[in-house]
């Protein structure tokens, strides 16, 4: 076998070749390691906002329960005759049951939303009397606040039908509603509907604390914190409007916010009237009737 020579020159551009092979290396694996940091971070924030979400969803749910559980034996020990007395533990309860039963609707939605399984209900809604009703319904937390509605209707009469899922619209006018309680500081919500190009428009529009531009960005997400540290069930812009971007999804809608410090937040939803044939008829979005005489 013939001797091989080595010039200096080509062991210099050999050992050019590795060191630029090995920094090559170097910089992947400092960019790999550098992102394995951040889904660990990433992973152990989710892990604590999941707990904190957790915790949060108990409180929402023993905390009315016990409530109305104390009430309820209380009234058990009025005396006869004492029909006040009897009457606002009475509204206390209903009070309880109402955020109760608003908050395990959306715990049911969610679980439905991980899981995948949403299904579409169309029914011939009566959109006004659907929002009529929706405010009526929280009309305990209103009073509370001192504060009223104001229903902005634009075109089309009071009766008009819209077809849609009617107990996925009234979930997600809820969420909105719910939150415009809370953070109203004025002593009214305006809540306005139209249609335009076969779509449905609803606003709430509340004149609280705002949304900070920061906030707006990551509102919609139930797993992210906001600076104001408000990411509970009981303070509202949380699962509630996580819950709302999904189901808008589902119905190829959309979801807007307007919103300034101090001065106020409008979220405005646009829905298209659903494609389906209507099997059935919905007045408030919770009767369902098919036929002369079944409701359900």
């Amino acid at each position: 076998m013939g001797n091989i020579l080595i010039t200096d020159e080509t062991l210099i551009e050999e050992l050019k070749l590795r060191f630029a092979e090995k920094k090559r290396s170097l910089r992947e694996l400092q960019k790999l390691t550098k992102e394995l940091k951040e889904v660990n971070q990433k992973l152990a924030e989710s892990e604590s906002l999941k707990s904190h979400f957790i915790s949060n969803i108990t409180n929402e749910i023993v905390n009315p329960f016990t409530s109305i559980v104390i009430l309820s034996k209380n009234i058990l020990s009025v005396k006869e005759g004492d029909w006040d007395k009897v009457k606002r533990m009475a509204s206390l309860i209903y009070s309880e049951a109402f955020n109760l039963d608003f908050q395990l609707k959306n715990i049911f939605a969610a679980a439905e939303i991980e899981a995948g399984e949403l299904f579409m209900e169309v029914s011939n809604v009566k959109v006004d009397l659907l929002i009529q009703a929706l405010a009526d319904s929280f009309q305990p937390e209103t009073i509370k606040k001192q504060l009223s509605f104001e229903l902005i209707k634009q075109g089309f009469e009071d009766d008009f039908i819209f077809k849609i899922d009617s107990e996925k619209l009234k979930l997600i006018l809820s969420n909105l509603v719910d939150n415009a309680i809370k953070f109203s500081k004025n002593n009214k919500i305006i809540i306005k509907r139209w249609v335009e190009d076969n779509k449905l428009y609803v606003s709430v529009k509340d004149f609280g604390i705002g949304i900070s531009e920061n906030n707006q960005k990551i509102i919609f997400d139930r797993f992210k914190r906001l600076d104001s540290g408000i990411n509970s069930l009981n303070r509202g812009h949380g699962l509630g409007l996580s819950i709302n971007k999904a189901l808008l999804d589902f119905l190829d809608g959309n979801i807007t916010i307007q919103s300034k410090k101090n001065e106020g937040t409008t979220f405005t939803i646009s829905i298209p009237e659903a494609k389906n044939d209507a099997e059935a008829f919905s007045e408030d979005g919770n009767e369902l009737i098919f036929g002369d005489d079944e409701v359900f």
